[in-house]
């Protein structure tokens, strides 16, 4: 016989309590914890593993013929997948309000149901007739897009099996709920039910899903943490909702890398993804900017060619201001420090603005170098010739250590119209081929800004 009990949730991180408390002892939110009522049922005798065909086999004996991929139609889409939609995926999207979410799942969705045949796409936010306005607007209409506004997981389940879609979208899982439960759509326990509904669907069915997922204040995804451990995916939307451009990145991917990173440009018409985002990002970069240096950096596979901007500027403060945005801020803090102590450079009276333009993030040390020309180059009100990349790690003795997949970065480099690379002296031994870029050979700090500034 089922049994009621009361509990309290922490609709932050998933923490149960058997009674309310202010603060939550696993997360430290305050006011986090909601009361909610669990039915808990006797378990069966008989377990789910024992079910007919479900026995052990040898790992020699098991066949695989590689995930099954089906393009979405969209280039950087696919790229950031690892290639395509995997059959029987779960994937979720997450993102702050407006940056484009639903608009890039309903693109999807239009691309799948020409190629797969009947896609459902099942919205608890919005109205039929609102998403008929929304794919007007972009230029949406396929018969085969089957759309219905629903909350009830369980009759979701069963609009799959009588349309026979071949995948599903969900937005957002937020709005979902069990009718077994009787906690709130949103919930902790929801969220979690939900999920795992549709991770059985998703997998005994072999049809991809796709959810979006909302964000708190903080960035960080809604819900229970299990959440992202249930799905096979974990997409995130970033940028400025103000702004143009979005970039997709994967935080998880049981199928692809997490390196990748697609770049769309929000428009009229909807997300349409940047073929060349090299030229994208520079196009608007200044041809002489003071404080202004381009760098090459990998995200995946790919080569991208970044401005990384410094402004140095007179202090009105006791303690001057560090303010970065796309690097990391304790890198930064480093570099400052270096170009202090080995090459003299005058900044504990200034302060440091850094910033990469675009709002791409740059995870990688190769950018270090770059970092401290352009903040020499705010300093000394000097500009960098345009037809400059700088590329190179900084150690604490101000040495400039060689990076990786260098020819990589040179070929994108020449392709743009570079003409000259300062880089670490191993880096130039060790570069097979340097595609008509006159390599700059530096040894130190120091001699970097030398050559960078020899004009």
């Amino acid at each position: 016989m089922a049994k009621t009990q009361t509990r309290y949730v922490c609709q932050a991180c998933g923490y149960e309590s058997p009674k309310w408390v202010g603060r939550c002892p696993d997360c430290s939110e305050w006011a986090s914890l909601v009361e909610e009522i669990v039915t808990t049922a006797k378990p069966s005798k008989r377990s789910a593993l024992s079910q007919p065909g479900m026995r052990p086999a040898s790992i020699t004996d098991i066949t695989v013929d590689g995930a099954r991929r089906t393009s979405s139609g969209i280039g950087e889409f696919d790229r950031v997948l690892g290639g395509g939609v995997v059959a029987g995926s779960l994937v979720l999207v997450g993102g702050d309000p407006g940056i484009g979410k639903s608009t890039i799942l309903i693109q999807a969705a239009n691309h799948l149901s020409v190629s797969l045949g009947s896609v459902l796409y099942v919205s608890g936010e919005e109205s039929a007739e609102q998403i008929k306005l929304r794919s007007n607007r972009i230029g949406i209409a396929s018969s085969n897009l089957l759309v219905v506004s629903e909350t009830d997981i369980t009759a979701i389940e069963q609009h799959i099996s009588n349309v026979g879609a071949k995948c599903l979208f969900i937005d957002s899982i937020q709005t979902m709920y069990d009718p077994e439960l009787s906690s709130a759509a949103g919930t902790v326990s929801q969220v979690r039910s939900c999920t795992g509904i549709l991770v059985r669907i998703a997998k005994t069915t072999g049809i991809p899903i796709f959810i979006v997922g909302h964000v708190t204040k903080d960035g960080s995804l809604a819900g229970p943490r299990v959440l992202e451990h249930m799905v096979d995916t974990v997409l995130y939307f970033e940028g400025d909702s103000h702004g143009a451009y979005r970039i997709l990145r994967a935080v998880k991917n049981r199928f692809g890398s997490t390196d990748e990173l697609g770049i769309f440009e929000m428009r009229e018409s909807g997300l349409v993804e940047i073929v060349n985002p090299s030229e994208a990002l520079l196009k608007e970069r200044p041809a002489h900017g003071i404080g202004s240096v381009v760098t090459a950096t990998i995200e995946g596979s790919r080569p991208l060619l970044v401005e990384v901007q410094a402004l140095v500027a007179p202090t009105y403060f006791p303690s001057p201001r560090r303010t970065c945005t796309g690097v990391d801020y304790n890198r930064m803090l480093m570099i400052l420090a270096v170009l202090e102590k080995r090459v003299g450079l005058g900044l504990g009276n200034k302060d440091v603005y850094v910033n990469v333009a675009g709002g791409i993030r740059i995870v990688e040390p190769a950018a270090d170098l770059a970092i401290a020309l352009a903040v020499t180059s705010s300093l000394m009100d000097s500009g960098v010739d345009a037809d400059v990349i700088a590329l190179g790690e900084i150690g604490l003795s101000g040495e400039v250590r060689s990076v990786s997949q260098t020819d990589k970065r040179l070929k994108e480099a020449a392709r743009l119209g570079f003409e000259r690379a300062i880089m670490t002296s191993k880096g130039v031994n060790s570069t097979s081929q340097s595609n008509g870029i006159c390599l700059a050979a530096a040894s130190s700090v120091r001699c970097a800004i030398d050559l960078a500034f020899s004009h």
